[in-house]
């Protein structure tokens, strides 16, 4: 065995020791080095998003869609100066908007942005956008005349009030600028828009641009909204939301008589309110929405019964025109099953007296659909819809079409009476990000409210870019 020389364990030990101690030194400053680098990286990326948000002040966006339709060629035993024709050629509709929203001004717990949409659009519908009450395109309602025309769709001031707290996230998308917002707020809109974009809000039906066409599945036929022939009107709006609650309530002008351009200039007698309180629940994690929806409309519009009074035969109800009063209601329903599944249903009524004014021929309406992303095969920006809607008339409004009376969208010159049904199947392509392409399907069964006529299948490719 070797012998140990004194001393030489007891000076080894010490000189280890220090070896380590320097070691750890080294690698605590290197920590401490690398912490102050990330948590330096880590303010600085949080003054680039602060600074972000603080120049989000604008929003920018645009779409184009087109729709072309036809139908096949149906039993009509007749036709009148408004049906839908049992054969014709196909109709194809063009729009396209520019999406302009500044933030004007803003403080801590309010904000004021002018909106401001230009649009363009031009073609025509199935026989004159006549025959069908539900009518099968949406977006034919922009088209004013044939020839694409330019005018302002979107004009107004939205003034927006937070109460603090709790804040929501807001995404940068059409007329709308991205950041955040109280989520206790009241909301103010002054100008020219459209009613539909204050109530009657659906998230699974609500814009035929990329979802359901038929008139009476993507708004509540039976509410005769003010608008011009485009559907905009000048308006003043106030939105008071809550966590799990909203009360919207708005006032509009009417069109000088109906369906047309110019608007009615005597506001206090010629207007449109509407009211609507939607509440928001929960069920399994998965969100939905009820919306209990009231109006009142008041312009120079005729009355059914007056004239099948005055004119038993062939009557006009244009020839009875005062300044008179309509009024309706209107329930709304959408819920979440699965992230990409929801179903939706509606409900309306309106009193059914007075002329068809703004909107469409329906005094009873009831819905039901279901909308499904493509997520399980692959295709999460595709959507499928189906949807089926009937729609009825009052007494007085089917007794004056049944006489020879016409609206200005529907009438065969006699009527053997029957609900419209309708029911829609689509499917959503994206072909690549911003464009879209669908092919729906609709089958309408007797059409304008006729037995007489029909059923009719209609056929609709609708190519859709946004960006």
């Amino acid at each position: 065995m070797k012998d140990q020389k004194p001393g030489e364990g007891s000076e080894a030990t010490p000189k280890k020791e220090q070896e380590e101690k320097e070691e750890k030194k080294d690698g605590s400053q290197t920590n401490q080095s690398e912490e102050k680098k990330d948590s330096k990286e880590g303010e600085k990326k949080e003054e680039e998003k602060k600074e972000e948000e603080k120049q989000s002040w604008f929003s920018a966006h645009a779409q184009a869609t087109m729709v072309t339709q036809l139908h096949d060629a149906f039993p009509s035993p007749y036709i009148g100066p408004r049906s839908l024709l049992p054969v014709e050629r196909t109709a194809t509709s063009v729009t396209g908007t520019l999406f302009l929203d500044a933030r004007l001004w803003e403080s801590d717990s309010w904000s004021g942005e002018l909106v401001f949409n230009p649009e363009l659009a031009g073609g025509q519908g199935l026989s004159g956008v006549e025959g069908i009450a539900g009518f099968p395109n949406g977006e034919i309602t922009r088209v004013g005349e044939v020839e694409p025309t330019p005018y302002f769709a979107r004009l107004f001031l939205r003034q927006t009030w937070g109460f603090g707290g709790e804040q929501e996230k807001v995404e940068d998308e059409a007329n709308q600028i991205a950041g955040t917002r109280d989520v206790d707020r009241i909301t103010l809109s002054v100008g020219k828009f459209s009613a539909t974009d204050l109530v009657d809000d659906n998230r699974y039906s609500h814009d035929p641009r990329t979802q359901f066409l038929p008139w009476s599945i993507m708004y509540n036929g039976a509410w005769d909204y003010p608008a011009n022939v485009r559907g905009y009107t000048y308006g003043i709006s106030i939105d008071f939301n809550q966590k799990y609650w909203a009360l919207r309530y708005g006032i509009f002008a009417e069109p000088l008589f109906a369906n047309a351009a110019p608007l009615d200039p005597k506001f206090l007698k010629a207007n449109g309110q509407v009211l609507e309180w939607e509440g928001r629940y929960s069920l399994d994690e998965h969100p939905g929405k009820l919306r209990m929806l009231a109006y009142l409309n008041r312009a120079h519009m005729g009355d059914y019964r007056e004239a099948l009074e005055q004119m038993p035969v062939n009557p006009d109800v244009t020839l009875t025109a005062a300044y008179r009063f309509k009024y309706g209601f209107g329930l709304g329903w959408e819920q979440e099953l699965t992230k990409n599944l929801g179903l939706f249903a509606r409900l309306g009524w309106d009193d059914g007296h007075t002329e068809t004014w703004a909107f469409t021929a329906i005094d009873r309406l009831a819905e039901i659909g279901m909308l499904l992303k493509g997520t399980r095969w692959c295709r999460p920006n595709d959507a499928i819809g189906l949807a089926g809607c009937i729609n009825g008339l009052s007494g007085d409004h089917r007794n004056y079409l049944g006489a020879g009376g016409l609206d200005y969208i529907i009438g065969d010159g006699q009527l053997r009476y029957g609900p419209e049904e309708i029911l829609d199947f689509f499917y959503n392509y994206q072909v690549i990000k911003g464009i879209f392409v669908t092919f729906d399907f609709q089958e309408v069964n007797h059409p304008a409210y006729n037995r007489d006529r029909g059923p009719v299948s209609i056929y609709t490719l609708r190519v859709h870019t946004e960006f």
